[in-house]
């Protein structure tokens, strides 16, 4: 009579540690997954204000990377300039 309660205790056990795992995947490991992305993502938009906050306050912005330092400068593209009189070439 022992044996049967003691395996019906382990058997309760058991699926009450398989139901504790179900909830963690399910429930708790999405919550703190999802925190984990909002919080990443506010800290790359913080990063993205900084650098353009310092470059249109500086015109550049210095960033460094181990021991060398990365210069970001805005890009401006070349502008074609249109001959007056020259037809375009075909």
């Amino acid at each position: 009579m022992v044996n049967k309660n003691i395996m019906i205790a382990i058997l309760a056990l058991v699926i009450i540690v398989l139901a504790g795992m179900m909830v963690y995947s399910f429930v708790v490991k999405p919550k703190i997954s999802g925190y984990n992305v909002a919080k990443q993502t506010e800290g790359v938009q913080i990063a993205i204000s900084y650098i353009i906050g310092q470059l249109q306050q500086n015109g550049f912005v210095q960033i460094p990377v181990g021991n060398q330092t990365l210069i970001l400068v805005p890009y401006t593209p070349p502008q074609q300039q249109i001959q007056q009189g020259t037809p375009p070439a075909q």
